[in-house]
């Protein structure tokens, strides 16, 4: 029996739940993967798994094993790469996740000049606006706006990104300006949610108290993504709220007007996240050494705003 592989199997069946899902993930019958994982159940003489037709759990055998075998996997994994040259010469694939407008606005530009100087790493860039788990989604890299809260990975801060309010000026002639957070209600409003709701709740903070104001603005337009309700705003349907790269353009083209710069809350944190795993490989260690001073830049550079708020 080949210990490692079933290791592997019994792994993949406690990150997706289920044998089924477990067997098409690793692309195996069915009937191989519950056969494999009952001659290491055998071999070991202890059961690691209670199937049942509801869910499968762990035994208290079967989580120690688990946890166990996860480490060895990852050495053995660790050991592979070193033996192909992985942490004495930067090649390979690397796999860099991020938001989509983030991604092609900031990221991308820094990717193309990484592939020109390293001819050997070629990445595979997956842009979705959505937190990735790193090690479930085989996730080297990714760019993470906002607070972290896993202490597990290690993080590299690349800047910080404003949350502002905005609207075409076309609306605010119309509609007036507001001069504080709560003249938004009485203002049409865009947000972005998955489902339309009637309000969404807009934070800002006092420019003296630094008390924290919290609007529930009434959402005229609900929309599924930031670049339609940047659109939306710039046609005049309300005002929004976003963060200031997902406006940048339109705000440069004298599409949309920022409003209450002075209630804006603290900027959130723009970092690169990365699994700690012991060495790092090479190819990760110059795309983090390259990437993190040209987006520090480059997110400097998309908003001179910044500077003002320091």
């Amino acid at each position: 029996m080949d210990r490692l592989e079933a290791m592997s199997m019994l792994v993949s069946v406690t990150e997706t739940g289920s044998l089924s899902a477990a067997a098409r993930a690793l692309r195996v019958p069915l009937a191989t993967l519950s056969r494999k994982i009952s001659d290491l159940e055998a071999q070991l003489g202890a059961r690691l798994l209670i199937r049942t037709t509801r869910k499968l759990t762990l035994t208290d055998s079967g989580a120690s094993y688990v946890t166990s075998a996860r480490r060895i996997l990852e050495q053995v994994d660790e050991a592979e790469r070193a033996a192909a040259g992985e942490f004495t010469v930067p090649k390979g694939e690397l796999v860099i996740s991020a938001p989509v407008m983030f991604g092609r606005l900031h990221l991308l530009p820094v990717v193309a000049e990484f592939l020109a100087a390293y001819p050997e790493i070629n990445v595979r860039l997956a842009l979705a606006d959505r937190n990735v788990n790193l090690v479930d989604d085989h996730v080297d890299m990714a760019v993470r706006i906002g607070k972290l809260a896993d202490s597990s990975m290690v993080a590299t801060s690349v800047g910080v990104m404003r949350w502002v309010a905005c609207a075409s000026p076309a609306l605010l002639s119309a509609a007036g300006t507001p001069q504080e957070p709560m003249d938004l209600l009485g203002l049409p409003c865009v947000g972005v949610h998955s489902a339309p709701l009637p309000s969404a709740s807009w934070r800002f903070r006092h420019p003296q108290s630094g008390a924290v104001l919290d609007v529930n603005v009434r959402l005229r337009l609900a929309v599924t993504t930031t670049e339609a309700a940047a659109e939306a705003a710039s046609l005049s349907v309300g005002v929004t709220r976003l963060l200031h790269y997902q406006v940048a353009e339109a705000i440069g083209r004298g599409k949309l007007q920022l409003l209450l710069e002075p209630y804006e809350p603290e900027p959130v944190p723009v970092s690169l996240l990365h699994v700690s795993r012991g060495q790092m490989p090479l190819k990760m260690r110059r795309f983090l050494d390259f990437a993190a001073p040209r987006l520090r830049h480059a997110i400097a550079a998309g908003d001179p705003g910044l500077l003002s708020k320091k």
